[in-house]
């Protein structure tokens, strides 16, 4: 058998097949590899989606040509009751693993012919509607995500800064890493990012602002790796320098912490690489649980505040839409958790209004 850069799979007579089972289910997932491939989908995409394939398989303990309805059930139960996955991680395995049996029982790539010649059944399409995920709506965060306020946010970098003091101070190892992802934590706030486009942040990613030339050369900072459509590569975006604290914490990590490695990256790890998500996250976690901080604080509860935090100052919501690397206006209200305080001097200067324009009209008519 062989499949062909799109995957079709075509059965050559005179070679023997040796452990049909193996053979056709490694066969259907390189074909589905080359299919995605064709369809301009990204590498890490695909290797996650056969990533959830194999394990329904070994969860199962069948092959595809045999799945039915009901093994979709048990699969989704036991994510749900015994590993408590989260309802976004469940519907992504949904996905994937509907993508995949379209896949393998379309007969234009031929694995219902295979699959009839040397098992006598054919693979079907079991992932339906009725016993899948829906995604309903934009957000799926849960109702303990939200943003830090201005006091937490202090809180926690006069924490991360005091941490890496007290290590230096002691000569422990270590400092150099914990100086590092406080300021990571720092330019994620800073420019709204997420975990990825702050990682893959490089020296020649930043430049000036003519019109704002009190930043430096950290008036402007492009994000190459924004996160991208379906079967769509990166999207790039510029985000401006808003505050000026930022250029400050960017300079003083050149000159006293980054050192001088053989590499552009802003925040290359202590083996040369991107710093992993794990590691800065687990630090996050440790200094919020140590502040008392709430659970729902996480790395995207960074981006969450700068959107958060530019509106409660009177910023222009196209200018946060811009900056944030939103399409729509609605995918930028998912994080306006405006704070207690802008809410309340809003209302009250709302009714103030409401009250003075009453006052005017009855003075105006000459009643008392």
């Amino acid at each position: 058998m062989h499949v062909d850069g799109v995957g079709r799979v075509s059965v050559v007579p005179s070679l023997p097949v040796l452990r049909p089972e193996e053979q056709v289910l490694q066969l259907m997932l390189d074909g589905w590899r080359n299919q995605q491939l064709s369809r301009n989908l990204q590498f890490a995409t695909i290797e996650q989606r056969l990533r959830c394939v194999r394990r329904f398989v070994e969860h199962m303990n069948e092959d595809p040509w045999n799945w039915t309805p009901a093994m979709v059930e048990e699969f989704s139960a036991d994510l749900r009751t015994v590993r408590h996955v989260s309802r976004s991680t469940l519907r992504s395995y949904h996905s994937a693993l509907r993508a995949f049996t379209s896949y393998v029982s379309n007969p234009d790539y031929g694995w219902d012919r295979v699959c009839e010649q040397y098992f006598g059944t054919h693979p079907a399409q079991v992932f339906f509607d009725w016993n899948s995920a829906p995604h309903v709506q934009e957000y799926d965060g849960g109702p303990t995500k939200r943003p830090y306020t201005r006091s937490e946010l202090d809180r926690l970098f006069v924490y991360a800064d005091d941490e890496v003091e007290r290590m230096g101070r002691s000569g422990r190892k270590g400092w150099q890493a914990a100086y590092r992802d406080a300021v990571m934590m720092k330019i994620a706030y800073a420019y709204g990012l997420r975990f990825n486009e702050l990682r893959h942040l490089q020296l020649v990613d930043f430049a000036r602002n003519p019109h704002a030339r009190e930043f430096g050369r950290f008036g402007v900072c492009k994000v190459r790796y924004g996160k991208s459509k379906r079967s769509s590569p990166y999207k790039p975006r510029s985000v401006l320098t808003v505050w000026r604290w930022t250029p400050p914490i960017l300079e003083d990590w050149l000159a006293n912490g980054r050192g001088e490695p053989d590499t552009l990256d802003l925040f290359p790890s202590e083996r040369g690489g991107l710093v992993g998500e794990p590691a800065l996250l687990r630090r996050l976690r440790r200094y919020c649980d140590e502040l008392g901080l709430s659970d729902g604080l996480d790395l995207h509860s960074f981006r969450r505040s700068y959107a958060t935090h530019l509106l409660e100052a009177g910023w222009d919501p196209r200018f946060v839409q811009d900056q944030m690397g939103h399409e729509y206006a609605s995918t930028t209200g998912i994080y306006q958790f405006v704070g207690d305080e802008f809410r309340r001097s809003t209302l009250r200067s709302a009714l103030d209004r409401t009250v003075n324009e009453a006052l005017a009209r009855t003075t105006k008519d000459g009643t008392p």
